[in-house]
């Protein structure tokens, strides 16, 4: 399975996997103009994109939508999410209900979901299987890690995570009170210790692939990111490059 992080970060969000000549994407955050483009610049004929699956509807996950319509590619997101989605054809609509897989088979993938939480009607995070042996985990926008979402994604060979913020940057940034309790919120976003927890009792030393995503610029830096979670690998007796790969997008 080939991965290719078209958008990261507040700007925008969009996740292309690749089996075969099949591509699907994992939100569309960015403009439909903006992914044409980048798709191309990896080697993907937009054409190529057989599904979009939306994790929630915040414009910085689904920006890119109109994609879909010009494309005619089928859109998967979580029933009660399609309340905030708008301009999406009505023949290209799928709605998930949480804890289905849909099957999509003549294009060689087969996608799970389970809850996340963040505030939105219906989020979800995606486990995506290929008939080459891959698992790719999906967790994005989640104020904290739950039992239930640490069982959909182990024995993965890809984690695609986000480590957000470091708490103490926020608590002294600029955000007023109201967006400070929001991302430390149980439904706002994963501190780098969160993701560094929730990757610690996941990563088995098997060459697992990790993608540490959807960073503030303002409230995060990427080494601190990498070092946290790489500690808490170490811990554990796993080396990075040797037991497993990391890399923040």
């Amino acid at each position: 399975m080939k991965v290719d992080i078209l958008a990261s970060g507040s700007s925008g969000n969009c996740i292309a996997l690749t089996s075969g000549k099949n591509t699907i994407l994992i939100d569309v955050g960015i403009a439909k103009t903006k992914i044409d483009k980048r798709l191309v610049e990896v080697g993907i004929q937009p054409m190529n994109v057989r599904a979009i699956f939306i994790t929630h509807a915040h414009g910085d996950h689904i920006k890119g939508l109109p994609l879909a319509n010009k494309y005619r590619i089928p859109v998967y997101a979580g029933e009660e999410e399609w309340k905030s989605i708008q301009g999406v054809d009505d023949e290209i609509v799928n709605k998930i209900k949480c804890g289905s897989s849909v099957d999509l088979e003549p294009i060689g993938f087969y996608i799970e979901s389970f809850r996340t939480h963040h505030d939105a009607h219906d989020p979800l995070g995606y486990v995506v299987q290929d008939f080459d042996g891959n698992k790719c985990s999906i967790c994005l926008d989640t104020g904290h890690v739950d039992n239930e979402m640490l069982s959909a994604m182990e024995y993965s060979t890809i984690y695609i995570i986000e480590a957000n913020h470091e708490p103490k940057m926020v608590e002294n940034s600029s955000y007023p009170d109201s967006v400070k309790a929001r991302v430390l919120s149980d439904i706002g976003h994963l501190s780098n210790e969160q993701t560094a927890e929730a990757l610690s009792k996941l990563v088995n030393g098997q060459g697992e692939q990790i993608y540490l995503t959807h960073l503030s610029s303002s409230n995060n830096m990427p080494m601190l990111a990498q070092m946290t979670v790489m500690r808490a690998l170490a811990k554990k007796g796993y080396k990075a490059e040797k037991d497993y790969e990391i890399k923040v997008v």
